[in-house]
């Protein structure tokens, strides 16, 4: 975001007092400038401003403790709420998640934070869209890369809402009086509406932009998505390759950046350096949000806060020693420092085995699941990904004589989960404390913490590798396997990992490598939920045979019968050292829409997804765009 924006969009009401002879004139204030929209969105600076409040709301799902992303991945194959020391987080789907439920709290979940906040959205481009022709432009192609840039962030939302929500109400305009009569607008009409907008976006955005910015890749990237959300695989295909060949854009296959020398990393660890997202050597990055130590209004990730498990030092859930010491410290300038080096984690976004270990058994050659390694030296090089086994015990009493804890025998040597030939289970909490995270991903610098949770930091919104599997997945559709595979080995072969085969190719590896390649970048509900409804558009047999249908969305669905073969959580009863059991239904394929909303509209309906108490209240979605 420019200074230039934001001074903008942010101009203030200036005055000066005049003095005139005797008379009182001079206490008149006669202001010389004053924001308003007359008068800000005078050109495509003032446009531009306009949209940093887009950008600035695209940072905020990513960044903060509880960030709006963990509850994307909490409602997806990836990832349960670990947050076990008290009732409330979204573990128990079927009792806690209802309408009237607290749905924009880190205590619970931030299912309300996507319905607000993208509409906030919409709301900030719609006063773009309907004042494009109030500014002044140096020519039409500015115009129309103005007009591009709103268009994104318009469907961005809406294609979001319409794969969390479904049918939604639809707003095209700019609100400048009290309105309380929307009505819900069917999915794919809304889909239809936003992929008018961004086949102008993909061929009138601006080529090249600020990383931040939106740039035509980005547009052509969206625009994939909304193409496969309609089942039109044909327009997927071509506009992903319009992006894959436009010539501006390449994966990152060679060594770049600010350790582009350390010999012991690889392109995968470049990739995701912090210092290096946002460079123009990254030929493979779409748009980012941005975020900066020092800069105003910059935030900290804290994604290590979020996603690293909670390696307990104290209290019940202490990790213990095989001796039953304690065995770990978040003690800094200590010789296993680890507050630091892999921050100090609460495991709130808590990996489950399906992405720490079941889509890892292709080979053990893939980069981005490099463990920790001793060189023919006896140094050691940090790998890109972290077992709970790696770490060692560091309690530098373990190492006292004078100590309690004195267990010289397990000082600095790795941990373990059990003792005495398995009987004996060393924490009590292996649902926080104890599962493997990618290291490389997560380890953000925090420099102005004592205890490092991650902090400022750019972070991908759109990159190439994703656009490869969107065209591999049109292909999968169309059942053009070969062609399929050939862009998911593109991914691969950059991580070292083993090719497949076209008989390889099913939804599944789809998923999986988008798991491999794109964990807490994309937004695996929304993803799961566009392909459930492909699934059931189609009539397409899922990899085991399945056959869905609309009619039956919210009973049975490919979302759910996914994450159920996959995410042994829901479907096991296994419950929190705090007594709450995991649940889940197939009605979560779509989230409720907060009730506040639906009574507040007090003119018109917005309607409640089956499932969750209103729907019996619905009415028939509008079938065009009003």
């Amino acid at each position: 975001m420019k200074a230039k924006n934001i001074s903008k969009i942010l101009a203030l009401m200036t005055a000066v007092m005049a003095f005139a002879s005797c008379s009182d004139s001079w206490l008149e204030i006669r202001p010389l400038s004053f924001y308003s929209p007359e008068n800000a969105y005078v050109d495509a600076d003032g446009m531009y401003g306009a949209l940093t409040a887009c950008e600035r709301n695209m940072r905020h799902e990513y960044f903060g403790d509880a960030a709006p992303i963990v509850t994307e991945y909490v409602f997806s194959d990836m990832c349960v709420e670990g947050t076990t020391d008290k009732s409330g987080p979204a573990q128990n789907l079927n009792l806690l998640i209802t309408p009237t439920a607290n749905l924009n709290s880190g205590d619970y979940n931030k299912i309300g934070w996507y319905w607000y906040e993208g509409y906030k959205g919409v709301k900030y481009a719609n006063v773009v869209i309907s004042r494009i022709d109030d500014a002044t432009y140096t020519d039409t192609d500015e115009r129309d890369a103005v007009l591009s840039s709103a268009y994104f962030h318009r469907a961005y939302r809406y294609y979001r809402l319409a794969n969390q929500f479904g049918d939604v109400p639809y707003i095209g305009e700019e609100v400048t009086a009290p309105k309380l009569d929307y009505y819900s607008t069917k999915r794919e009409v809304i889909l239809q509406s936003i992929k008018k907008d961004m086949d102008f976006a993909a061929q009138k955005a601006i080529v090249n932009n600020d990383k931040g910015r939106v740039t035509r890749g980005a547009c052509g990237h969206l625009l994939t998505k909304i193409n496969l959300s309609l089942g039109l695989f044909d327009d997927a295909i071509a506009s992903a390759t319009a992006v894959i060949d436009g010539g501006q854009h390449s994966l990152m296959t060679a060594r770049f950046g600010v350790d582009a020398s350390q010999s012991d990393k690889n392109v995968v660890w470049d990739l995701h350096r912090p210092d290096n997202k946002s460079v123009p050597a990254n030929r493979e990055c779409l748009m980012n949000v941005i975020s900066r130590v020092s800069t105003e209004g910059s935030d900290r990730m804290q994604v290590m806060r979020n996603c690293v498990p909670f390696w307990s030092t104290s209290g019940a859930n202490a990790i213990k020693t095989p001796n039953g010491k304690t065995g770990m410290s978040q003690a800094n300038n200590i010789e296993y420092e680890y507050v630091q080096t892999m921050g100090r984690g609460i495991g709130r976004c808590r990996a489950v085995p399906y992405a720490t270990r079941m889509i890892w058994k292709l080979d053990d050659t893939d980069l981005r699941h490099q463990k920790p390694w001793y060189d023919g030296e006896g140094a050691y090089h940090q790998g890109n990904w972290m077992d709970m086994e790696d770490l060692v015990y560091n309690n530098p009493n373990l190492n006292n004589s004078t100590s309690s804890d004195y267990a010289p025998e397990w000082y600095g040597k790795p941990l373990q989960l059990y003792a005495d030939g398995g009987n004996t289970i060393l924490t009590l909490d292996t649902i926080r404390i104890w599962f493997s995270w990618p290291f490389y991903k997560l380890w953000v610098p925090d420099p102005t913490q004592t205890q490092w949770a991650g902090g400022e930091t750019d972070w991908y919104i759109f990159r190439l590798a994703e656009t490869y599997l969107l065209r591999a997945e049109a292909y999968f559709w169309k059942g053009e396997l070969q062609k399929a595979a050939d862009d998911i080995n593109m991914v691969r072969r950059r991580a070292q990992a083993r090719e497949i085969s076209t008989s390889e190719v099913t939804m599944r590896m789809i998923l999986d490598e988008r798991a491999r390649e794109l964990y807490y970048e994309e937004p695996r509900k929304t993803e799961l939920t566009r392909i459930s409804f492909i699934y059931a558009q189609t009539g397409k047999a899922a990899d085991d045979g399945t056959v869905y249908n609309l009619s039956s969305f919210s009973e049975k669905n490919f979302y759910f019968d996914h994450i159920m073969a996959t995410t042994h959580f829901y479907n096991k009863g296994v419950k929190t050292v705090h007594a709450d059991e995991y649940t889940m239904s197939a009605y979560h394929v779509l989230w409720p829409v907060p009730q506040e909303s639906i009574t507040s509209n007090t003119q018109g309906k917005i309607n409640q997804n089956k499932g969750y108490s209103g729907y019996e209240n619905n009415v028939e979605p509008l079938d065009a765009i009003q």
